[in-house]
């Protein structure tokens, strides 16, 4: 039997043209100390961390294959958490790039994400309408909390207090107790979606942005601080104030029922309103680090900033309305007025809430974020809708502040979608044009080296010699522009209609165009002499002109110039003879128009995508169709030969591109990244790599490796991959005492955790196999009288000659810690009593106390009723109940220990830098003395 055809793999080896993303928001990062100057945006899978002061790219945080949806920096600024679309969450370094923790908790994509005030707990909300708060250092959930309708659309850690509030888009903010992790009050006073959610003045108030023109105030108080905290306290403010617009009545609305329990921590009182200028939904509603700058945008250009006046600039501003009020009162000279005016001068929430000014951006705001630093500087970044970052500046304290644009980031994307591409003969270039640019990029760098103005783009190619290049428009104008100086040479109205194509002749001469004015016409170059200088440039002339009766979509030449393809809006592809222009073939079968088409290089095949998702690929000599395939599961865009060979490639608009084998017509391979529909691709003369571009504003690079692709290997991993995605979608296992699809933990069943389960599995029966080959081992060694040579299990070996009781240890260490509530729920329960033993094992050694603490409390929580039941592990209970009390109060004597050492050392330290600080300040003292004095004798030399 002969070898099977080898092909070779194509691997993703670059995304570039993407500034950033629309589904995520944009943040500060700091990285090598500084703050305000680095911004970290989505894009697609990735995370990019742009320098806006060079507008360089600098870092990306790798991701898989999700959209990220959410970023959120750590307060200390050296992570950031990352939330994508299928409701993972990863942490990554910002010093290494590395996202070393996942969090998979969320069944759909991630919406909000925020750390408490120390960074030790993370709250992400979701589509799913569920919250879950994260242990971050110890890389574990710690509780689901449900209760919300639709989406969560902001969660906030309160400060001060254990609590978090949450906002949906259903018309709900919930208040939880993070203590007993229940919701103890919801506000019910929106009529629309929550959008946005604040707290400011110390947490004394929250600002809620909806989907009409004002931000609702509300006031907080807690009540452990009402300074009478007497019993009928909270009765008394229930039942005397029936015309606040509260929030915190029972639902039955029965006042006189007793205290509730809600109003012992806290009521919320509605405090006015703030109106914005915009009239639809709020997008975003934020609050800088400092709690002093308040800004939301809609789904317009302007972001409207105000500012929160702190106690002392409202006194100010009540005794200046009081001396006004005075002066009127004097003017009017009444006694009793003067009194009745006094008293009107009341503080409404305009005079705590100023608003500063307006920012408009150059085009619809997507996502926004603030940083006010110490010297009263407001620093805003933007990004926006057409793929744009762009940062201003402004004084938020001066009288009329003014913002100021301080960055823009343009070159690194286009403003819209790609609409072609194309390759220059060397491999190295690469052409890509939108509705207003054209742009040319170094392949090997993706820097963008050229960026010229254009009209809507939607066909080009280099000219041989890669030095001009010509791009075809819908208005039907051919613009050919010159690549060293960047320049427009010539604009030549070429069709009436859209110019949909153009096919460069094989002899490199000339080229073909077709429009939607139903004709293709024929052009050759020419060498026109300059007006501007004396040199001659290059120019194109019309030679023939081919009319049909329907619009042409695509023109291709054959490799030897003697036919030409013409595809038309009546779903069929004419050949013509080129050079009497005579008809040779029909080829009909398509369903709807053919988009795509190409021809092989030794011109036997011709292969044409069409909107009726198929590929037909034909005889060029006869024009038979040799077979049809069901390509992509929505239209076929694009379509392009491998050069040498009868391979190529067709990109969809269900996101994938597609590699074929036009002899055997066998699927290769399937290159996925793309989020959005495809538009077109472009494959390099060589061969070695392909370009694509999207409606996800991403360009793409492909490259080709020396790894051989086997179609059997590749069906197989196929099919896996299937299996590991049905795996996550299948019912979780259900807690006894729990209904089925309620999730009471915080993980969810993925691939990692049924593998995680597995290893414990195989590694608790090596246990066994292992324990019974001892027993018999010692029992022959008794028989024989003398010791027999004990074969040693290889794994064991592998570990370093471990016993069977420490390989279930380390494959305990080994699971993730995210991940090991799950993947102990998995485990059936005939594995349990086994562990529990083991587990008795190793706490008495004191060895990993927490991680085999909070695996056995798991344990006994999910097989309460199994494990009470087993009269056979009542004794091995007993004694864990023993070991686990004695260690656990060892492990937090130690802990103890070392806090108080810590505190002591810190003492030390303060001590010691005082003394440090004193010791600088004199020295710093004879310093300015010494300068005084050379200054003073330099004065007396010269005079």
């Amino acid at each position: 039997m002969g070898l099977t055809k080898q092909y070779l793999r194509y691997v993703a080896s670059a995304v570039f043209g993407l500034i950033g993303s629309q589904k995520g928001n944009i943040v500060f990062v700091t990285l090598r100390g500084e703050k305000g100057r680095y911004v970290a945006v989505p894009a697609c899978e990735h995370v990019f961390i742009w320098d806006l002061r060079k507008g360089e790219k600098i870092l990306i945080l790798q991701g898989l294959k999700q959209e990220v949806t959410c970023l959120c920096p750590s307060p200390d600024g050296l992570h950031l958490a990352v939330g994508y679309e299928d409701g993972s969450i990863r942490i990554f370094s910002l010093l290494s790039g590395e996202g070393n923790v996942t969090f998979n908790g969320h069944k759909a994509a991630i919406t909000s994400l925020k750390y408490d005030q120390l960074g030790g707990r993370l709250a992400s909300g979701s589509k799913d309408t569920d919250t879950i708060v994260w242990d971050v250092i110890n890389e574990s959930g710690l509780y689901r909390l449900k209760g919300h309708k639709d989406a969560i659309t902001q969660a906030l850690f309160l400060r001060e207090k254990n609590l978090l509030v949450t906002s949906g888009k259903d018309t709900m903010v919930k208040w939880w107790d993070l203590d007993t992790q229940h919701c103890f009050k919801t506000m019910v006073g929106h009529r629309t979606e929550v959008w946005g959610l604040v707290l400011v003045s110390e947490d004394k108030r929250l600002i809620t942005g909806a989907s009409d023109s004002e931000l609702r105030a509300w006031d907080i108080a807690y009540l452990q601080e009402v300074e009478d905290l007497e019993e009928p306290e909270p009765k008394k403010s229930k039942g005397s104030s029936p015309g606040i617009q509260d929030t915190h009545e029972p639902e039955d609305g029965n006042p006189e029922t007793d205290e509730t329990p809600e109003d012992r921590i806290l009521t919320c009182r509605k405090a006015g309103s703030i109106m914005r200028e915009g009239r639809d939904r709020v997008v975003n509603l934020a609050v800088d680090r400092t709690g002093r700058i308040l800004a939301c945008h809609g789904t317009d250009s302007v972001l409207e900033v105000f500012c929160i006046l702190s106690k002392g600039e409202i006194q100010k501003k009540m005794d200046k309305k009081m001396k006004k009020a005075r002066k009127k009162a004097k003017l009017n000279s009444s006694k009793g007025e003067d009194e009745d005016l006094e008293v009107n001068v009341e503080m409404t929430l305009q005079d705590e809430i100023q608003r500063v000014t307006n920012i408009k951006t150059s085009a619809k705001i997507k996502s926004f974020d603030l940083i006010h630093s110490p010297q009263g500087e407001l620093k805003a970044v933007f990004l926006l809708q057409n793929n744009l970052v762009e940062s201003y500046s402004l004084h938020p304290s001066t009288s009329a502040p003014q913002p100021v644009r301080t960055s823009r980031i343009t070159i690194g994307g286009h403003r819209s979608d790609v609409r072609t591409l194309s390759f220059s003969s060397d491999n190295i270039a690469v052409l890509s044009a939108a509705a207003d640019s054209v742009k040319i990029w170094n392949r090997a760098t993706l820097q963008c080296i050229r960026t010229m103005t254009c009209e809507y783009a939607l066909c080009s190619f280099f000219v041989p010699g890669d030095r001009q290049v010509v791009i075809g428009t819908k208005t039907g104008k051919l613009q050919l522009y010159d690549l060293a100086s960047g320049n427009l040479l010539e604009t030549i109205d070429a069709h009436d209609g859209a110019l949909w194509s153009l096919s460069l002749s094989p002899d490199q001469r000339g080229f073909v165009t077709g429009g939607a004015d139903k004709s293709v016409k024929f052009w050759d170059f020419e060498l026109v002499k300059d007006e501007n200088s004396t040199q001659k440039r290059l120019s194109v002339k019309q030679t023939r002109t081919l009319q049909l009766d329907e619009d042409v979509l695509c023109v291709s030449y054959s490799p030897n110039q003697k036919l030409l393809a013409v595809s038309l809006l009546d779903c069929t592809v004419k050949i013509f003879y080129v050079d009497t222009l005579k008809f040779f073939l029909s080829l009909y079968g398509h369903k709807l128009p053919v988009i795509c088409m190409d021809i092989s290089y030794d011109g036997a095949l011709i292969a044409t995508g069409s909107a009726d998702r198929n590929v037909k690929i034909w005889g060029m000599d006869f024009g038979d169709c040799h077979k049809s395939l069901f390509a992509h599961d929505d239209s076929v865009m694009y379509l392009r030969f491998v050069p040498k060979s009868h391979l190529f490639f067709t990109a969809g608009k269900d996101h994938k591109i597609k590699q074929w084998d036009a002899d055997k017509f066998e699927h290769i391979q399937t290159l996925e990244g793309h989020h959005q529909e495809i538009w077109c691709l472009a494959v390099s003369p060589s061969g070695d790599y392909v370009v694509s571009s999207s409606h996800d504003k991403s360009l793409r690079l492909w490259e080709r490796t020396r790894e051989p692709l086997i179609l059997e290997e590749e069906r197989e991993m196929q099919r896996e991959a299937e299996y590991e995605e049905s795996v996550a979608k299948e019912d979780q296992p259900v807690v006894p005492g729990e209904t089925q699809g309620d999730n009471y933990f915080t993980g969810k069943k993925t691939i990692e955790t049924v593998k995680a389960a597995e290893r414990i599995m195989e590694a608790v029966e090596l246990y066994r196999e292992e324990t019974a080959k001892r027993k018999e081992h010692k029992a022959i060694c008794k028989a024989a009288g003398k010791e027999v040579p004990l074969p040693i299990n290889p794994i064991l070996m592998a570990y370093g000659n471990i016993s069977p009781s420490a390989y279930v240890l380390e494959i305990f260490k080994g699971i993730k810690s995210s991940e090991l509530e799950e993947s102990l729920l998995v485990l059936p329960f005939s594995y349990v009593p086994d562990i529990l033993k083991l587990f008795n094992e190793f706490i008495q050694l004191g060895s990993d106390i927490e991680l085999l603490c909070r695996c056995l409390f798991f344990l006994l929580r999910i097989h309460f009723g199994q494990i009470t039941s087993n009269q056979m592990l009542v004794p091995v209970i007993e004694k864990l109940k023993e070991t686990t009390i004695s260690k656990v109060s060892q492990v937090r004597d130690v802990i103890g220990f070392n806090m108080a050492g810590l505190e002591y050392l810190k003492r030390e330290c303060e001590a010691k830098s005082e003394v440090m600080f004193f010791a600088d300040a004199t020295s710093q003292l004879e310093e300015k003395k010494r300068k005084r004095k050379k200054r003073e004798k330099l004065i007396l030399t010269y005079t």
